[in-house]
């Protein structure tokens, strides 16, 4: 009788417990989607940026593509306003969904194209090396 009664209290309790937790089969799949990835404008392809970017169909998604190897890396979210056919409406719907990824400020140059690479000869040679450049004629 004690075993039954046992029995009855565990099945009540786990009832109980059971009925305090709200809980749906949506609650269950929110909780384990992930973030969405964030979309790089700087090596994203055009297919990628046509799938994933709202109001971007495959022509703007080319103009981007276009833009990126023209100019070179955008340094901002914000610089996608400079390609053509890309409004402010159209860039505020992404914002959130992209990124540029790690693009220093020695990137490009002033104009926004590539900078040169510094030559060899204006990398210091060491501590004994002259200063004036003469090399120690």
């Amino acid at each position: 009788m004690q075993r039954l009664f046992a029995a009855l209290a565990a099945c009540a309790l786990s009832v109980v417990l059971v009925q305090s937790v709200p809980f749906s089969f949506a609650q269950a799949v929110s909780t384990t989607r992930s973030a969405p990835a964030l979309i790089n404008l700087n090596t994203a392809d055009a297919a990628t940026l046509a799938r994933e970017m709202k109001g971007i169909g495959e022509s703007k998604a080319r103009a981007i593509v276009e833009h990126r190897q023209k100019n070179g890396a955008f340094r901002s979210v914000d610089e996608l306003a400079l390609v053509k056919a890309i409004g402010a409406k159209t860039l505020e719907n992404n914002r959130s969904r992209l990124t540029v990824g790690a693009v220093g400020p020695a990137a490009r140059s002033v104009s926004g194209k590539p900078g040169p690479r510094t030559p060899p000869s204006a990398v210091s040679a060491g501590p004994g090396a002259a200063k004036d450049g003469a090399g120690g004629r």
